[in-house]
């Protein structure tokens, strides 16, 4: 990063709470002048470095990470999806017919880099995707993707079962799922016990 990318983002870090470079100097117990403009230089003109000391104590103070700084620094913004468990997505009243999140009882969780907002996060509480996905993992799922033959999906039935599986063979009647433990076999459901099936983007592991 260059020089004015840091305070950039220390800028806009400060705008984002609700404060200016001073107000947020103050908010770190720092000196108030401490992220001033005029402080940006030294007296022979030269570039004057934000310290890290300085930096953790400004994150810390708003609640920020340093992931989150370099979002800012480098002009792009964060991302938070809904995020849901396993055992509650079976119930009713968290999904529509297509398979997006509504209603309450969704937390929020930070997927830095993911610049969609048609996205929610579920995390896996079954061994059925072990080892690529185990319990604790956090899923990121994308309703509106189309999905394929070999793509990692989440289908729910009809009956409110929520599976995280890999999309095999699809006809007009049937769908196969097939699980990455060896030890559950394959899943063939009708078109008709099918809720819906979204395509799994990524895991944070």
């Amino acid at each position: 990063m260059r020089h004015s990318d840091i305070w950039k983002g220390l800028d806009t870090l400060a705008e984002k709470h609700g404060l200016s470079a001073s107000g947020l100097a103050k908010k770190a117990g720092l000196d108030a002048t401490a992220f001033n403009k005029s402080k940006r230089l030294q007296p022979d003109g030269s570039p004057r470095w934000l310290s890290t000391e300085s930096l953790i104590k400004a994150l810390d103070a708003v609640g920020a990470s340093l992931e989150d700084f370099a979002a800012l620094a480098e002009g792009r913004r964060g991302h938070t999806a809904p995020l849901l468990g396993f055992a509650k997505a079976g119930s009713d009243g968290y999904f529509d017919d297509a398979g997006f999140p509504v209603g309450d009882g969704w937390e929020e969780v930070r997927f830095p880099g993911l610049e969609t907002e048609d996205v929610y996060a579920l995390e896996i509480t079954g061994d059925s995707m072990e080892p690529v996905y185990r319990r604790g993992d956090r899923i990121v799922v994308a309703p509106a993707m189309t999905v394929r033959k070999g793509d990692r999906v989440v289908a729910r039935t009809k009956d409110g079962e929520v599976l995280a599986k890999v999309l095999g063979r699809m006809t007009e009647r049937t769908v196969e799922l097939l699980s990455l433990n060896p030890a559950y076999p394959p899943r063939e459901l009708s078109r008709g016990e099918l809720a819906w099936m979204a395509r799994i983007l990524w895991a944070s592991q």
